[in-house]
């Protein structure tokens, strides 16, 4: 049965014709209305044949107005031969309260004329949020729409992460997973992946290659899997990662040591198209570190092999730059140093959780009930010694998917107050990482491919999430 998208265009009247299975548009300003909204929840909460037709709709009404899904490879090359720079760009990590906190982005986006922006969300958020790919790309769409926000979108598939106890018992079936998320992803219009193998560094051996050799075997063979999925016409975008966030902080040496193996074995294995950023570690933490008074401690973050790692993954090998991660809760002042040393990306999410659930409009009973579903249900989240400032901090995520659609559903004054509230601290942040009029910069060096809904290659099977992946 085909995909009624008559039926789901129908809100906005005569602003939208579809007819042989193409989508016009009449009256571009309907799309900033209501009939925006309606759509965007029915893609999310709708009954399947009308969730479906409805994600269509959205992607087709995307690629008419020039909000396509896109890959940030180019621009990160380009970046790689010194032909731009001076800017980190932002991934952010969008958890809850989705369609509010993504337009809160694109208009502190848009006011900046600011377009080097990525929209994430990680293995462990797909399975805590409740958001599968094919919803959060619609979502996504949806937001930007809504905000007149005509520039490509940059959606990531944030740490693609091997479990390195899964990966003991069943390499084979561990890796697998991973490459069925992918498949997904980039099925539903991730055209920017994450390779997360760094959780398979056995610090143990003696020598760099040796420590580093199961990682960069995996990160080959994982790109190659991409390579031969992603659609004609799109270079997605692959990062790696040397070293696991919280862990051992990354060093240059331990860089060449990856690249020489992963370049050697993806050569190996064929022609393929290598990566344009590689992640690092550098003293962060995924949530930072919370104190038993609920506070965050103060971060030690080395700017300075930050700098160093960015600088020989641009000069020795041609990418975009170094990528840190567990960025959200650093101290605003610190944000300004990321473009001045030429990191190239920055990973932002649980500060922007943080905002949602302690907001002062959000219904404290609503809260409360969250917390009480968290000491019935994420009781393994509690470690021995945490205080309850700590265990609810820390596990609080975990109730985002059970509240999503009570979330979604509060009255928009209360949701305005709190997307306000993200929107000013997005623009800070666009801001001090001088995001600002990198439109022109996107326009230059990115095309978004045409695609119809139709051209994407949908699979069946879908991955299994690992809950405890990517924190």
């Amino acid at each position: 049965m085909g995909l009624d998208l008559v039926g789901a265009a129908a809100g906005f009247g005569d602003a939208i014709v579809v007819a042989g299975g193409r989508v016009e548009i009449s009256d571009a300003s309907r799309l900033q209305s209501e009939a925006m909204d309606h759509l965007v929840s029915t893609a999310v909460f709708g009954e399947t044949a009308a969730r479906d037709a409805a994600r269509a709709l959205l992607w087709e009404l995307g690629q008419a107005m020039g909000t396509k899904p896109a890959s940030i490879h180019d621009l990160y090359i380009a970046r790689g031969r010194g032909e731009c720079g001076g800017f980190t760009v932002p991934a952010i990590n969008v958890r809850m309260l989705a369609y509010d906190t993504a337009r809160a982005i694109f208009r502190a986006a848009a006011k900046c004329d600011g377009a080097a922006i990525l929209l994430e969300i990680a293995r462990s958020e797909i399975a805590y949020t409740d958001q599968r790919p094919s919803e959060y790309v619609a979502v996504m769409i949806g937001a930007a729409l809504r905000e007149g926000y005509h520039f490509p979108l940059f959606i990531q598939g944030d740490h693609c992460q091997v479990n390195a106890t899964k990966y003991a018992a069943d390499p084979e079936a561990e890796v697998g997973e991973v490459k069925k998320l992918i498949a997904e992803e980039i099925a539903a219009g991730f055209f920017n992946i994450d390779v997360d193998t760094s959780t398979l560094v056995d610090l143990s051996f003696p020598t760099l290659e040796e420590q580093q050799r199961t990682n960069f075997e995996r990160a080959a063979e994982i790109t190659r899997h991409i390579r031969e999925l992603e659609p004609d016409g799109v270079t997605i975008s692959i990062g790696a990662e040397i070293g696991e966030v919280g862990h051992k902080n990354s060093t240059v040496e331990e860089l060449h040591a990856f690249m020489i193996g992963y370049n050697k074995t993806l050569a190996s294995l064929g022609d393929y198209t290598g990566i344009s950023k590689i992640s690092v570690q550098t003293g962060t933490s995924h949530g930072g570190v919370v104190l038993p008074d609920g506070s965050i401690a103060d971060v030690k973050l080395d700017l300075e092999a930050l700098e160093a790692l960015s600088k020989s993954a641009q000069r020795d090998y041609g990418m975009g730059g170094a990528v840190q991660h567990g960025a959200s809760t650093l101290p605003g002042n610190a944000f300004g140093n990321f473009p001045r040393i030429e990191t190239a990306e920055i990973h932002l999410a649980t500060n922007f959780q943080n905002i949602v659930w302690d907001h002062p409009a959000l219904p404290a009973e609503l809260r409360a009930r969250a917390y009480e579903w968290l000491d019935a249900n994420a009781q393994s989240e509690r470690k021995s010694g945490d205080s309850d400032e700590q265990f609810y901090y820390k596990a609080r995520k975990k109730a985002i998917g059970p509240f999503k659609q009570e979330m979604w559903s509060l009255p928009a004054s209360i949701r305005d107050q709190i997307a306000a509230d993200l929107e000013k601290t997005f623009a800070f942040l666009f801001e001090q990482l001088q995001v600002t009029g990198t439109a022109a910069i996107v326009r230059r060096f990115v095309v978004a491919t045409a695609l119809a809904h139709g051209d994407l290659t949908h699979t069946g099977a879908l991955a299994e999430d690992d809950p405890d992946a990517g924190e």
